[in-house]
């Protein structure tokens, strides 16, 4: 039986399996890296055990520091959450050799679907071989590894080798295996996966299915389950493929198989993954499951039922990501002021949960994956479910760098997404209008009589009349600049065409034709969040801007430069839109190309280089036309 668990992990999922852990009566251990030192999850476990330094290498990917530290903390047991070591078929025999219980698949089932190329093979699939014209679009993935790394979509023959190279180099940074593939690319296709439970003695669930459609860098960002609109025949294959999958490779514990599903219904085997999945809450909902705690029981042994329970209901899952959808979701890091999502459960068949690993003045590094949260909701019906998520989304206060916020509340809201008619591609088309400007016009007129309304308390109003006060305030992320004006009267504080109904530090009331609005005011030092819209107050008198060369490609975020366009150096002439410079960030890869057609003048980017946001990477001049 056991009795103490380490996660080897951070974040969320190890929050999350100590909550299960805590129910069960299970102790706790859990491990953090130098710069997660005070992470919510260290602070919810019963134990602790440093691992030195901050980045992944040298901490949450060293196995052996990792099993080294559930012995010396007395752990019995290794979860290995999802990421980094969980699906290291390596560290899962090291837990064992070191007689820890290993909570997922035997190290065997692990390496068989390690590699993609070798999955499809046990499912009688195999990748593309030549490629021709007549295979195109096609799909180059990395053969070990997911998450969106090392994958390129080719849709000109001409490109394929440059694709080829940057996808083997960009998997052998992320996961040490630099091996690609190709496959067909389903064009319009829809994600579906099916969850999957084992247990030791030969019983294999098919839990249902989850839509997966809607991603980001081919990232998952709305979860489902189940699948809408699927119909009988094809859920019914679904489950029996991935029944297949397990039986083949002898699983234990839970697991994932994920598939495209083309608008003829036809599936398309893609991979297993060996390991819970971020999702895994819209499946633990619309069954009643803790997929956790029957994890932990199968590692001891328990039997499952013969048959699982029968699904009721709908769950809907976003993740709440630190990142600017509109600047090719390049992450954002900063201090995390406030997170508080509503998250409440009304009755066993609605509620709203709240899965994270953050709270409220958490620095958000750059060391790992950009997720804050992930909400779900649940209800009897997928629309339900769905006003749900996207109402507790718009009330939330998140308070601190850009993030996917406002991108979730309307995607769930998009018709193609209400209607079930939704594809892998669905950002690409719509991004533009998901991502365009909304903040509120008030927002700033209520931020600068909060701001007024504090100062007034030390004297502010002059028996003569005075003149209009102004601010100025740069709304977030659009970079939008506005200008306010209010004056002191004896009457208070007032504003051109808005009566101001009441006013406080934190919270503005105004009248606009006759309505009344009511602001809630959060202040960071010069950044204030006003209900769903994010200001930075700007000076009274801005300092010159500080003027770059023309040309100037600056770092879009702190992070670090994983390589240069081959033989780059300076003096060589690049044309615009040319990718020169490769930087790697919180698990994300964003290419910076040349602005303009022209010379390289200098270079100061070079593999291997932390960068702060801002810094000069290189400088292209542009050629002369004339």
């Amino acid at each position: 039986m056991i009795s103490k668990v380490l996660v080897a992990n951070r974040g969320e999922i190890a929050c999350r399996v100590f909550r299960t852990c805590r129910d069960l009566g299970i102790g706790t251990v859990a491990v953090h890296s130098d710069a997660d030192a005070d992470a919510l999850h260290v602070r919810e476990a019963d134990t602790a055990v440093r691992l030195p330094g901050a980045a992944p290498a040298d901490t949450y990917l060293r196995g052996d520091l990792i099993v080294k530290a559930a012995l010396a903390a007395g752990a019995d047991a290794v979860h290995p959450g999802y990421g980094f070591l969980s699906e290291n078929a390596d560290f899962a025999r090291a837990v064992r050799a070191a007689r820890l219980t290993w909570i997922g698949p035997p190290p065997e089932a692990i390496e068989a679907m390690a590699s993609k190329p070798r999955a499809k093979e046990l499912m009688g699939l195999a990748p593309l071989g030549e490629v021709t014209e007549a295979d195109l679009p096609v799909l180059v993935k990395a053969a070990a590894g997911g998450g969106g790394r090392g994958m390129r979509v080719v849709r000109e023959l001409g490109a394929l080798k440059g694709e080829l190279e940057a996808a083997g180099a960009e998997a052998l940074s992320a996961f040490g295996d630099g091996e690609v593939f190709v496959e067909p690319y389903v064009e319009g296709g829809r994600h579906v996966e099916v969850q999957i439970l084992a247990d030791t003695h030969g019983t294999v669930w098919a839990l249902g299915t989850r839509d997966c459609s809607l991603q980001r860098r081919h990232q998952k960002v709305i979860e489902e389950a189940p699948a809408p609109g699927l119909g009988k025949e094809v859920t019914a294959e679904l489950g029996e493929l991935a029944v297949r999958a397990a039986r083949a490779t002898a699983y234990e514990g839970a697991g994932t198989v994920e598939f495209l599903v083309a608008d003829d219904g036809r599936a398309h085997f893609l991979e297993m993954n060996t390991r819970l999945q971020v999702e895994h809450p819209v499946t633990e909902a619309v069954f009643g499951l803790d997929l956790v705690a029957l994890q932990i029981q199968v590692a001891e042994g328990v039997a499952l039922d013969p048959e699982p329970p029968s699904p009721r209901g709908h769950a809907v899952e976003a993740r709440l990501y630190a990142e600017d959808p509109a600047a090719d979701w390049a992450p954002q890091t900063g201090t995390l002021y406030r997170l508080d999502v509503p998250a409440r459960r009304e009755a066993a068949d609605r509620y709203c949960r709240l899965d994270t690993g953050y709270t409220d003045g958490d620095a958000i590094g750059v060391h790992y994956d950009p997720m804050l949260a992930k909400a779900v909701a649940y209800a009897p019906t997928r629309a339900e479910a769905i006003r749900k998520l996207a109402g507790a989304l718009e009330r939330a206060a998140v308070h601190g760098p850009v993030t996917n916020r406002q991108l979730l509340v309307r995607s769930l809201r998009h018709p193609e997404f209400t209607g079930a008619r939704m594809d892998t591609g669905f950002y690409t088309r719509h991004l533009a209008e998901l991502t365009a400007p909304a903040g509120d016009p008030y927002a700033p007129l209520a931020a600068a009589l909060a701001d007024a309304h504090g100062r007034s308390r030390f004297g502010g109003y002059r028996n003569l009349p005075s003149q209009d006060q102004v601010k100025r305030y740069r709304s977030e992320p659009d970079g939008v600049e506005h200008e306010v004006r209010y004056r002191h009267t004896r009457a208070g504080l007032t504003a051109d065409g808005v009566r101001v109904v009441a006013v406080a530090r934190d919270r503005v009331v105004l009248e606009v034709d006759g309505v009344q609005r009511q602001f809630e005011v959060s202040t960071y030092g010069p950044r204030i969040h006003v209900g769903g819209t994010t200001l930075t107050a700007l000076p009274r008198f801005p300092e010159a801007a500080d003027h770059r060369a023309p040309g100037s490609l600056l770092a879009p975020m702190p992070g670090t430069v994983v390589r240069l366009a081959a033989s780059l150096t300076e003096g060589d002439r690049v044309e615009a839109g040319q990718p020169l410079i490769w930087l790697e960030a919180m698990k994300m890869e964003h290419r910076i190309t040349a602005p303009v057609s022209g010379t390289l003048t200098a270079l100061h980017a070079a593999p291997g280089r932390q960068v702060e946001v801002g810094a000069l990477l290189a400088v292209v001049q542009e050629e002369d036309i004339a």
